[in-house]
């Protein structure tokens, strides 16, 4: 059974960074493209940033581009999710997704296979 399990959500003053990390078993890590969605309350889920299988290749959403940037280890099967300059409007549970074959590019939910159970993320004004 595929597991992803993420770290490294908590509470910030709006402004400063976080870390999030999202790790599984490495067959699943080495065939898969990754992404990080996000949902905050009473909206739907939304893409945040995805990373092909070899780390070639990463995508944002608009809202964090510039700010979020996405990476993978191979040597640990963690892909990393490094958070600056963290809005209010960031706050939410965050989801890592691993889509085996898939580009990382796509924001559809139903493309991705699994699903980690997320982080909480919250940033204050």
């Amino acid at each position: 059974q595929v597991q992803l399990v993420e770290s490294g959500g908590g509470q910030v003053q709006a402004g400063n960074s976080l870390r999030l990390s999202c790790a599984t078993d490495e067959q699943t890590f080495g065939r898969s493209a990754m992404a990080w969605f996000r949902q905050a309350p009473g909206r739907e889920r939304e893409f945040v940033a995805g990373i092909s299988w070899n780390g070639g290749s990463t995508y944002y959403g608009s809202s964090v581009k510039g700010r979020f940037t996405l990476a993978r280890d191979t040597a640990r099967n963690t892909m990393y999710l490094q958070m600056n300059t963290l809005k209010p409007e960031d706050t939410g549970v965050y989801y890592c997704a691993a889509d085996p074959g898939g580009s990382g590019s796509s924001d559809f939910l139903e493309d991705y296979d699994y699903w980690g159970q997320g982080t909480q993320v919250a940033v204050s004004s």
